[in-house]
């Protein structure tokens, strides 16, 4: 069998390398193979869904993500199931995380973060007036297209869990610690409206400050400090920028400063040209409900096994370049969360040399096909570092090795790999660096 045609496949969806990974699901590049476009493919499984009772949330918050055509939301297309899978087809956006770009360049001018923060107010009062909360607004989940504009990822599929109780308020803390509003720190319910605003307020200091108004160590100094909303401006920052941040980032719900406040502000509103755009109500929602009965129908795909490693096509390896890639390298400056490397290799003499490599250094190992999950099976300082790691197929005599953070601290995944590519030094590679040099 030819190796450069052998691809997994979903539906009409040819599958690639994945791009991002969470509690519940995982994402992956994928190519419509009809038309050629390319798209992102958030899988989810379908027993951890049922075993935390997600379904029902999960269809109401799918239907209205399919509902929702803003310009600067990431585009939901459709739903497919498998028997054990559930597949959501989404927009894939090529210019990479807003987080890439301070980490990159550093803090903004006020006029670019202006219009960044421009971009996701009129979102968020978008998505709040249709009952759409985000509840883990930040940087990392902000992209770019390849114009430059903002595009929110997850907009009401990244709290899949969270249920509303009889009260009106959401009772479960989530989110990232240091963009958490401080009634999300308690346990008697928080409003999403008023949440998502606070997470807004902080990314805007970060933009204009480079970063973040909240940090510590220590995670509970770390909440008393957002819970007293103590926090200090750079000099640099003008007193209008000043001025709204501090009416977002009050610690007391009941006051802080509403998105209509946030739309006649005079720091907000200078050159504030909102999208003018056709929201469409004519979409399809049978695939919703469809996907998670069992039995067999126009919703539901196959997956085809992948009998060698995934091939990469050109435009994936274009992806990875630095301008376009949606996952991170890291150097000898910055720490990032993923690196490359190719080896000349059989793909199955890689797999065991990880495998080798990986379990003196305290890492369980789990396999399949060409793809292996490495967890250390020792707490670190961000719980348990897991690792995933996929073999590509470049050309039949050359591999990829990808070596990605799942889980855990990224200092600690820095200190891995070092360990791990010292390990490997009898496999022939070269780094992502090397790559594009060839």
């Amino acid at each position: 069998m030819n190796q450069a045609k052998i691809k997994r496949r979903v539906g009409k969806y040819e599958m690639g390398r994945t791009i991002g990974e969470g509690t519940f699901a995982k994402v992956k590049f994928a190519r419509n193979s009809e038309t050629g476009e390319p798209v992102a493919i958030k899988i989810l499984d379908k027993d951890k869904v049922l075993k935390h009772k997600m379904a029902e949330q999960i269809k109401r918050e799918i239907a209205t993500m399919k509902l929702i055509r803003h310009p600067h939301v990431v585009r939901l297309y459709e739903v497919m199931g498998s028997k054990t899978k559930i597949f959501i087809v989404l927009e894939c956006i090529t210019g990479g995380e807003l987080f890439d770009k301070i980490v990159n360049h550093g803090r903004m001018h006020e006029k670019e973060a202006r219009k960044y923060f421009q971009q996701l107010i009129n979102v968020v009062d978008y998505c709040h007036s249709r009952g759409v909360y985000h509840r883990d607004l930040k940087p990392e989940n902000l992209l770019l297209d390849a114009s430059g504009n903002l595009k929110v990822s997850d907009f009401g599929l990244s709290a899949l869990s969270q249920q509303v109780r009889d009260d009106g308020l959401l009772h479960t803390s989530c989110g990232t610690p240091n963009y958490v509003a401080p009634e999300v720190l308690n346990d008697h319910g928080y409003d999403g409206t008023t949440a998502d605003l606070w997470s807004c307020g902080v990314i805007l200091f970060v933009l204009l400050a480079g970063y973040l108004p909240f940090d510590d160590s220590n995670l509970m100094n770390l909440y008393k400090k957002i819970s007293a909303a103590e926090f200090s401006c750079p000099p640099w920052m003008s007193f209008g920028a000043m001025k709204l941040i501090t009416r977002i980032l009050d610690p007391n719900p009941m006051t802080r400063i509403t998105v209509p406040e946030i739309l006649e502000d005079e720091w907000f509103k200078k050159d504030y040209k909102p999208p003018v755009f056709d929201e469409k109500k004519d979409a399809n929602l049978d695939d919703v409900e469809a996907v998670f009965k069992d039995s067999e129908q126009e919703y539901h795909v196959t997956e085809k096994k992948e009998e060698q490693p995934t091939p990469m096509n050109a435009f994936e390896l274009i992806s990875m370049s630095r301008g376009l890639n949606l996952g991170n390298l890291f150097d000898e400056q910055e720490f990032k969360r993923e690196t490359r490397f190719t080896s000349k290799c059989p793909a199955n003499e890689i797999i065991s040399k990880i495998e080798e490599a990986a379990k003196p250094l305290g890492f369980d190992v789990h396999k399949k096909n060409y793809k292996m999950r490495l967890e250390n099976v020792k707490a670190g300082r961000k719980g348990n570092l897991n690792v995933a790691t996929e073999v590509f197929q470049v050309a039949p005599s050359l591999h990829m090795v990808e070596v990605r953070k799942a889980k855990g601290d990224t200092l600690e995944f820095h200190k891995f790999y070092k360990n791990l590519s010292t390990s490997l030094e009898d496999v022939v590679w070269k780094t992502e660096e090397d790559m594009q040099n060839r």
